[in-house]
This record gives structure tokens, sequence and C-alpha cells, in this order.
């Protein structure tokens, strides 16, 4: 074994995803519904181990909705699963919350192909990492967020120590303690979840990938809060792209207003199927320009914009 092997292989050796769970020893010999109750006993815990985090994934939030609000993008970089994550995430803001998809995006060690057939190697390479950074033309307004199940994964390390070279601010998600990662930069963020061995050893798309899923949605999904997107608990700025979501925006219209089936399908002709306008003209009785003018000055925000007409 050279070095660079020794090496390895002492690190994983000690990482907490490369542990053997003590409670599925004898997963091999248990039958379908013991295997279902196994698993399902390892997922609880992911999210206790989540909310342990709060404060961590809470200040992300506010990292990535100031980002946005200047102009700035939200970029994940991760490898395998978690690649695939991040990758997903930003694929569903767009459809979502109306947002543009350069705002947020997903990187993945390998590139696209990678996303359907494991590419071997892809994620051993920061030099890989740090040009994929260059590529995305990073900057000091944008958020760069590494994935990384283990911690270690060079490609995540070479995304991250670029992203800070180029003034970017950067957030660490992983599943293992922090005192388990050795970045050469200190990151803004470091959401480090150690939900313990998998249930199947090393395979982190069990309760690693579960855990990253669902900070994922949570620093989306407050950022896209924070900036307006949501109506009381209801999306508000979603695309209208296939027939379901035309009649979700009718039925949000009709659910906060006073307004029929044919008035919530007028308005949303007027505004050219823009739901937060056309809830707005509902609610105050506004026109479409007067509508656009509010929205604008209360940085989206219907309820601020409701506020002021009634002042």
């Amino acid at each position: 074994m050279n070095s660079e092997n020794a090496e390895l292989f002492d690190v994983l050796r000690h990482l907490d995803t490369e542990q053997r769970n003590p409670n599925t020893m004898h997963i091999d010999l248990a039958d379908a519904d013991e295997i279902v109750r196994l698993i399902n006993q390892e997922d609880k815990k992911v999210a206790s181990n989540v909310a342990e985090r709060s404060d961590q994934i809470a200040k992300a939030i506010e990292i990535v909705s100031s980002a946005l609000s200047i102009g700035g993008r939200l970029r994940y970089f991760g490898a395998g699963t978690s690649g695939r994550l991040g990758v997903l995430d930003a694929a569903e803001c767009p459809p979502t919350f109306g947002s543009d998809p350069e705002e947020v995006k997903g990187i993945i060690a390998g590139g696209e192909k990678a996303m359907f057939v494991a590419q071997e190697g892809a994620e051993d390479s920061p030099e890989y990492g740090a040009a994929d950074v260059q590529k995305e033309g990073i900057s000091k307004i944008d958020v760069v967020c590494g994935l990384a199940a283990s911690g270690r994964t060079p490609y995540v390390h070479g995304a991250l120590n670029e992203a800070a070279k180029c003034g970017a601010k950067t957030i660490m998600i992983c599943c293992v303690p922090a005192s388990q990662v050795s970045l050469d930069v200190d990151v803004d963020v470091m959401i480090d979840m150690p939900v313990g061995p998998e249930a199947i050893m090393g395979s982190t798309r069990m309760k690693s990938g579960t855990a990253q899923k669902l900070v994922c949605n949570m620093i989306t999904t407050g950022a896209m809060i924070r900036r307006g997107k949501i109506y009381e608990n209801v999306m508000v700025d979603l695309q209208l792209t296939n027939k379901k979501l035309v009649e979700r925006a009718r039925r949000i219209i009709m659910l906060f207003s006073e307004v029929n089936y044919d008035r919530a399908s007028e308005l949303l002709q007027i505004t050219d199927g823009r739901v937060k306008p056309a809830l707005l003209m509902a609610l105050s009785g506004v026109d479409f320009e007067k509508a656009e003018k509010l929205l604008a000055s209360h940085n989206g925000f219907i309820r601020a914009a409701l506020k002021s007409q009634a002042e």
C-alpha cells in the first residue's frame, strides 16, 4: 500500500459514515418486513439530527436570501448522491417559486451525465471543483454550498477553496462531526449533522442523503419565503407550466379572495399567468399596473402591499 492509499484508508476507517451499524448487523438474514422496520428505525433519527443544527441552517437561509436579493446566486457543488441532491433542489425552485433558473443551480462532479450514471473518479479531483467554480463565474455576491456526506470529497473541497478566493460566501453541509472535516478554508456556515452509521455500511444515499435533502429544502424554501415568494403558507410565485399548476393558481386566488373561477381565470390572463399580482388585484381591487408597483415597492411581499393600501 502506497502512502497516499494508506492515508485515505486511515481517514475512511475513522469516518462516522464508514462505520458498521450495530442495530443492523443481521439485516442480511431479515425478511422484507424486518428490513423495512430496521431501515425505518434508522431514518427516524434523521430529523432530530437536523434539528440540532437549526441555528446554522437559519444562518445559511439569511446568507442565501441576502445574496439573492442583490442579484447573487446560490450554487450547490457535490459528487454522487450529494451532487444529485443539489441538482434536484435547484431544479425545483423555478416551478415552485417562479425564480430564475440561474439563481439556484446544482453542479455535480462529472457533469450532467453523472446525474444518471456514476462517473468514477470525478469526485477525487479538487482541481475539477475549482474549475467548475470558475466556469460558473462565481463572485463576491454569490454563495457556494458544498454537499459531502463524508465531509472529505476532494471535488467539494476544491470548489469551496476556489469560492473563498473569489470572495463568495461558503456553506458546508456534511453528515459527520465537524471535527472529522479538514478544510483549507473557514466556511461561513458549517452544517454538520452526524447521522451515525448507515443501515448498510457506507451507503450514504440513505440517512445522509435524507439529512442533506431536508437541509437543502430548508435553505432554498427559507430564502424564498424571506423574499416574499409565499403568502401565509401558500406558494404565490409558482410558474404555470402544466394544467395542474394552472388549476392550483386559480384555486389560490379563489382561496384568499371572494372571486369566482371565471374571475380568477381572467385575472391570470391579465397578468400573463403571474399569480402574485393577480392575487393582489383580487384582494385589493387595484389594477395590474398598480399591483405591480405595490409589489415592487414592498419587495414582493403581499402582506406589506395590502397593509399599505389599508392605511
